[in-house]
């Protein structure tokens, strides 16, 4: 059990750390990256206001239409390509990215290539 929790502190104490240096910027929202056995979400949120600007993850209706999981690397470059559709939609185009303690690599860099390709700026 300690494992566990100290591999919980050690990941909320990253996002806070990037949460903090993110909301130090005016202008750019935190494109934020979570991720579960079977799911993976993204947020674009106002530190500043409190606010989600534009999210999209796997268990949305449009995303499940057609896809075995959400679990896998097509399924991530999918959210990715969304919220940065959705981002455009609203004019934004700057971004920092939280990866939320993860490490970058599979879904979390799929994703964020993805969003890359759509057009944000991270």
């Amino acid at each position: 059990m300690t494992k566990l929790r100290d591999r919980t502190a050690r990941r909320t104490a990253t996002v806070r750390r990037k949460v903090k240096l993110a909301a130090g910027t005016s202008g750019r929202a935190r494109l934020s990256v979570f991720r579960s056995s079977e799911h993976i979400y993204a947020q674009l949120i106002d530190d500043e206001k409190g606010l989600t600007l534009v999210s999209a993850s796997t268990i949305e209706k449009p995303m499940r239409e057609g896809k075995k999981t959400g679990a896998n690397i097509d399924a991530a470059k999918a959210v990715g390509k969304l919220i940065a559709e959705r981002a455009k939609e609203k004019g934004i185009k700057d971004v920092v990215f939280d990866r939320g303690g993860y490490l970058y690599h599979g879904r979390i860099k799929a994703l964020a290539d993805a969003a890359r390709e759509g057009g944000l700026n991270f």
